[in-house]
């Protein structure tokens, strides 16, 4: 199950959209998401948007309209204080870099309307009440949250992010539409590399291919059964009793991404939980409690709290069957052999991956590790997870691990299994062939960006846009000033 970030946020950081800037090379993190997963990197503003840093200005005043949208100076100071909230770094942003920023999103907006890019008041609704319940989960209760942003009301504060929540989808609806149908070719990956002068090709760091084969001990039947008759009285105790799931969930459940929140999920058909969760999930009705089921996790039950449309908010439990000592050494025994069967020539470490693994995920691909930042075969020995990282770290090529006991980080049982290192780059200049995939991503991004700055332009040029006099002195990265 994934974890819920606990942090609280200002709310006026949501104002940002920006997928893909039009500012140059260095520009504003996106910041605006949902507020359980903002995370706020230290980064500046593009240079080209410079001026004198932060003056007083007057908070009520016009700083520029684009289309359809003011925007006011108190936005721009607000926005400047909230980066500041958030420990980002602002020695590098400037005033007009802000405005600039704000203007973009804006004229996105601004075009997604005239392009007849719908977002509906349902999706827009959805999203405020999910976050909502997020900030009440993290701050405490409503009361709290109304407190924290200064809010005299429920209703103001759903006003307020219903308003913000449409802009930042129209923007990235905008942005999608812009790029969605971008491609690039072999050649054009070609002359984009051929561009580089030699001296300035990036540098990639180690890598490494690894491949696996796992076996995962199963619980009896017995230990089952033990587990679904203990979820079984949980669940008669809050129907005829009246007991708290939510505190049930605290006591019980062995999901450390929802335990500490009574259970707690917000979740839609696209949520990426395991096929037999979100099946079950959506058969229920509101307030209905599910009986005990099985997914690769182990056992679970739901209480649906509230349902929004195609989101649920529910919570859950979740409880492993224990792992007989027997069943962890009889895994650990059938891998030695399986490593020995290769060391000895018998089968290759794919075949036997294909025939004796028990992970779907890597089997039909020799045992194959996907990296999950780009779903390709390699790890950059800097970016690799510790965890991961200390497994393989003293394998050395041609070599085969000892079965490694590994406890499931999602709340699933232990498992064991053996790896190898099927491939090894050390750092290296950049190579057409043997970084082809990553140089592909460089070429498309330029791409996108190009198409990106070229829409601004145009539509600059189309849109009523109109900045005051103070702040026509900023050094914009696009023509927002017009003769």
């Amino acid at each position: 199950m994934n974890k819920v970030c606990k942090r609280s946020f200002p709310l006026s950081i949501l104002l940002f959209a920006g997928m893909l800037s039009a500012q140059e090379t260095e520009k504003l993190p996106d910041t605006q998401v949902e507020p359980n997963t903002i995370n706020i990197e230290e980064t500046s503003i593009s240079k080209n948007d410079t001026i004198n840093n932060f003056t007083k200005v007057k908070l009520d005043g016009i700083a520029a309209v684009v289309g359809d949208y003011v925007i006011l100076e108190s936005d721009i100071e607000k926005t400047l204080i909230d980066l500041k909230n958030q420990g980002a770094s602002t020695a590098d942003i400037t005033r007009c870099g802000l405005l600039g920023k704000l203007m973009e999103d804006r004229l996105y907006a601004h075009q997604a309307v005239q392009d007849s890019i719908l977002v509906s008041d349902d999706e827009v609704n959805a999203t405020g009440d999910h976050q909502l319940q997020q900030l009440v989960a993290q701050i405490g209760s409503m009361e709290k949250v109304l407190s924290y942003y200064k809010k005299e009301d429920e209703a103001s504060f759903r006003e307020d992010l219903y308003k913000i929540n449409k802009l930042r989808m129209l923007s990235e609806k905008m942005q999608n539409k812009i790029v969605s149908e971008i491609e690039i070719t072999p050649e054009e990956v070609r002359q984009f590399f051929n561009r580089i002068p030699e001296d300035e090709r990036p540098l990639f760091g180690a890598e490494l291919e690894i491949a696996q084969i796992v076996k995962e001990p199963k619980a009896s039947e017995s230990e089952k059964q033990k587990v679904i008759d203990q979820l079984n009285e949980i669940r008669a105790d809050v129907l005829e009793n009246d007991a708290s799931f939510n505190v049930k969930a605290i006591l019980y459940s062995q999901d450390p991404g929802s335990k500490s929140k009574g259970g707690f999920y917000s979740m839609t058909r696209e949520t990426p939980f395991v096929k037999e969760f979100k099946d079950v999930a959506f058969s229920l009705r509101e307030g209905e409690i599910s009986e005990p089921f099985e997914t690769d996790f182990g056992f679970h039950i739901i209480l649906v709290e509230k349902i929004r449309g195609r989101e649920l908010d529910l919570r859950h439990i979740l409880i492993s069957p224990e792992i007989s000592q027997a069943e962890l050494d009889k895994a650990k025994k059938e891998l030695d052999s399986i490593r020995k069967g290769v060391m000895d020539g018998k089968f290759t470490f794919a075949e036997a991956a294909l025939n004796f693994s028990d992970e779907k995920e890597t089997k039909f691909d020799g045992g194959l590790l996907r990296n999950p930042s780009d779903f390709s075969s390699r790890f950059e020995l800097t970016k690799m997870e510790p965890s991961l990282y200390n497994q393989v770290r003293d394998i050395k090529d041609n070599e085969i691990s000892h079965p490694i006991l590994e406890n499931d980080p999602r709340g699933g049982g232990p498992k064991y299994k053996i790896m190898k290192i099927t491939n090894r780059f050390e750092e290296h200049v950049a190579n057409f062939s043997q970084d082809y995939i990553k140089i592909q991503e460089l070429a498309l991004r330029e791409k996108q960006f190009k198409a990106i700055k070229k829409w601004m332009e145009n539509h600059i040029k189309d849109t009523y846009v109109s900045v005051n006099a103070a702040n026509k002195n900023c050094d914009f990265a696009n023509n927002w000033i017009k003769d």
